[in-house]
């Protein structure tokens, strides 16, 4: 294969080669679920989906793993707040993220580990790391990384451990008088005075609850093995977290990630988005404003490493193409008839959006190509050129099927509504329309404006063509 991926240990755009031929293996860190996902948690979600779908479309077969952080400060604040169990308020929150990621057809992991679900594993890793003189106690329940133990700390970021300042307290909430150096991070932590009792256990080295840097190192080489191809995140995880994730996972003895890949941003007026800053926009709020497809074709659309400045004009403009997108396959399904998934899939890409593709990811330049066949159609159906037109059709849903945006996919269509509402309401818009025709050809111009524009009111635009006319509903 000629697919080209930047790594951000490397700092460079350079060949994938998969460790085992025909196979690759990714860990994703997923969500914390400490409250309602936004649009910014869903940025690396479709991103690495893109990725495993191209990966695939390639004929590889992918394994990811995308974690669930179930236990954290952040959980067991917000329980205590509203009053309820924190691992009910984190299950709820699990359930909205999963319910966002399907709405936007995001492909299930091949795995989805919790947290809670893997202690043993990370007893396992501390031991080991304890074993090795990488790790220390400093009474029961704390169990600390030695930072120094470890000469390579940085190399991901490359930061140098003596022009790090570490703040009087680390970001684990433990103090800092207790740790041999400021450095060192927590991979166990003992429980806090008025923490529940249900939110710590048993490890040979005390009581407590894991540090969220330990968790993805035992549960990647848990799912993955000792090394395996892709790591990948949003960009705003690779210090401390993934940093961290390294320097353990190697100091264990293990490969761990052979290339990291990151996400960028979801901005807002150049501000990363993010709930403590209040400019987290919901995705429940966007799916209530426009289709899913809309709001994954805005996310899609900027090649991943590029931030993504979320404004006003965002969502008109991916809804604007996506109908023009939808609009296309719908009228050549209409004239040339449905086409197979099967045949979608299995159908040869254009080469040039192969060749965007397999440069990083390219996906703004893979749109040129779709736009190109976009357009190719339309002059087919205008032309009646209907070899032509199922020609593009097919290619178009191939490349778009690529990024999860192929408007037949049943996915979409499942979000448009009832389906038995969705044939009520085309029934009687038929019935209108064929009225409409009919006064029309009797030259009664006057009835055929009314009724148009009583379904105009209704919220249904009407589109007359040389075959007919077509309606469709207002911003649908």
């Amino acid at each position: 294969m000629s697919l080209r991926l930047y790594d951000t240990a490397t700092r460079d755009v350079r060949d994938f080669v998969p460790r085992t031929p025909g196979e690759v293996g990714i860990y994703l860190c997923g969500a914390t679920v400490q409250a309602s996902p936004h649009v910014g948690h869903l940025r690396p979600a479709v991103a690495f989906d893109v990725l495993r779908r191209w990966l695939e479309r390639s004929d590889l077969r992918v394994t990811l793993v995308r974690n669930v952080t179930d236990i954290e400060d952040k959980i067991l604040a917000k329980a205590a707040a509203a009053g309820v169990e924190w691992w009910a308020h984190a299950a709820t929150y699990e359930r909205e993220f999963a319910r966002a990621y399907d709405a936007l057809g995001v492909l299930p992991p091949t795995y989805e580990p919790r947290a809670t679900g893997h202690v043993p594993d990370m007893t396992a890793l501390m031991e080991r790391l304890v074993e090795r003189g990488h790790a220390y106690t400093t009474g029961p329940g704390d169990v600390w990384f030695d930072v120094r133990s470890w000469p390579a700390y940085g190399e991901l970021t490359r930061q140098r451990l003596e022009d790090l300042n570490p703040e009087p307290s680390d970001d684990d909430g433990q103090s800092a008088g207790a740790k041999r150096d400021p450095h060192d991070f927590a991979l166990w932590k003992a429980p806090k005075p008025g923490e529940p009792a249900t939110a710590a256990w048993d490890t040979p080295f005390g009581r407590g609850r894991p540090g969220w840097h330990l968790e993805c190192s035992a549960m990647a080489q848990r799912y993955l093995g000792d090394t395996f191809d892709i790591h990948g995140g949003g960009l705003d995880l690779r210090f401390p977290h993934h940093e961290n994730e390294q320097a353990q996972s190697r100091a264990a003895g293990f490969g761990f990630a052979q290339r990291w890949m990151h996400s960028a941003w979801v901005t807002q007026s150049g501000v990363k988005m993010s709930k403590s800053l209040g400019n987290g926009l919901l995705v429940s709020e966007l799916l209530a404003q426009v289709p899913a497809p809309v709001v994954r074709y805005a996310l899609a659309a900027v090649q991943y490493r590029s931030m993504l400045e979320w404004s006003p004009d965002t969502l008109d403009e991916a809804r604007s193409t996506w109908e023009r997108l939808s609009g296309f396959v719908e009228r050549a399904t209409e004239r040339v008839g449905a086409v197979a998934a099967e045949e979608v899939r299995k159908a040869e890409l254009p080469p040039a959006f192969v060749a965007a593709m397999d440069d990083d990811l390219n996906v703004p330049a893979a749109l040129a190509v779709v736009h190109e066949h976009l357009r190719a159609g339309n002059s087919a159906l205008a032309e009646r050129d209907d070899t032509t037109a199922r020609t593009e059709l097919v290619a178009l849903r191939a490349m778009l099927d690529v990024l999860g945006l192929d408007p037949a996919d049943p996915q979409w269509a499942a979000g448009a509504g009832d389906s038995r509402a969705r044939a009520a309401l085309d029934a009687l818009v038929s019935a209108e329309l064929e009225a409409r025709a009919a006064a029309r050809a009797a030259k009664d111009w006057a009835t055929g404006d009314a009724i148009r524009d009583r379904l105009a009111a209704a919220g249904v635009v009407v589109q007359d063509s040389a075959d007919g006319a077509r309606w469709t509903l207002e911003n649908d």
